[in-house]
């Protein structure tokens, strides 16, 4: 009932700047909270950023004070602003969406949803 769909990876240089999108659709009623994990090669999928609906954002240590999560209620939609990008951010990005819905049956439906994930390359 509930898709996620990241966009936006891409080839960017060393240093450079990224966008990120991550569209949430479906009946949705409440979008609790919203995250951003990667996957870099031969790595454990690790946490990078979550923004929730009563304001809290979360950063990992090794992203803070370069990337910046944020998100549009009305859309359903969170972004993730990489800048100063360092090869060690190459990695596939995975969105995650903490949802409320309503199921097929019109029950209440909570849950917690993965898009297929956008890959970064990082250059030199």
């Amino acid at each position: 009932q509930v898709q996620v769909v990241e966009s936006g990876g891409g080839l960017v240089q060393s240093g450079g700047s990224l966008r990120l999108s991550c569209a949430a659709s479906g009946k949705i009623f409440r979008n609790n909270a919203m995250a951003w994990y990667r996957q870099g090669p031969g790595k454990e999928r690790e946490f990078v950023a979550d923004i929730h609906s009563d304001s809290r954002i979360n950063y990992a240590d090794s992203v803070k004070g370069r990337f910046t999560i944020s998100r549009d209620n009305a859309q359903n939609t969170a972004y993730l602003q990489m800048n100063n990008v360092k090869p060690e951010d190459a990695a596939v990005y995975y969105c995650n969406a903490d949802v409320l819905s309503w199921g097929p049956l019109d029950e209440v439906v909570a849950g917690r949803y993965w898009g297929q994930g956008t890959q970064v390359t990082v250059s030199s």
